[in-house]
């Protein structure tokens, strides 16, 4: 379990559910780019996942969990959660939406529960990596018991 610096929200609601995971703690609290971020955690990037924030036509919120090198498809996404289309949350708007600050946002634990996608490529993944709510800690956990924490859907979501 987490060893280091404090525990995060997301290492809290991890160890509420009874769930296995491992932290890392990296870096000097400056945000850095994913592949950075596995870099650092001599890491190979298609493990490493970034959390991206949308918001829908209709005005729902979504997020997407995708491999650090990849980048996001617009129209494959709004098609995964049957909207006509959708945008990125303006980085203003993520910590009064999400809780999470930009290079810190993470699937667990936001403000409220959003509809969320995790690229199919971690079905693949034995464990993923993503960020642990703040910059600088990195959490891995298994695709399958993510599953038991929120509720999420596997889709194509990348260019």
């Amino acid at each position: 379990m987490a060893k280091g610096p404090d525990k995060t929200n997301v290492m809290r609601v991890l160890d509420q559910k009874k769930v296995k995971y491992n932290s890392f703690f990296y870096g000097d609290g400056t945000a850095m780019s994913g592949e950075e971020v596995a870099s650092m955690l001599g890491l190979p990037a298609e493990r490493v996942y970034k959390t991206l924030v949308s918001s829908g036509k209709s005005g729902n919120k979504y997020v997407f969990v995708i491999p650090v090198k990849e980048e996001l498809d617009l129209k494959k996404a709004a098609k995964a959660v049957g909207e006509k289309s959708i945008e990125m949350l303006k980085q203003k708007d993520l910590l009064p939406t999400t809780g999470y600050v930009h290079g810190g946002c993470s699937p667990i634990g936001m403000k409220k529960f959003f509809t969320t996608t995790l690229h199919e490529s971690a079905k693949e993944q034995e464990t993923i990596f993503f960020s642990a709510g703040k910059i600088g800690a990195q959490v891995e956990v298994s695709p399958k018991d993510l599953e038991n924490v929120i509720k999420l859907q596997y889709a194509d979501i990348t260019v």
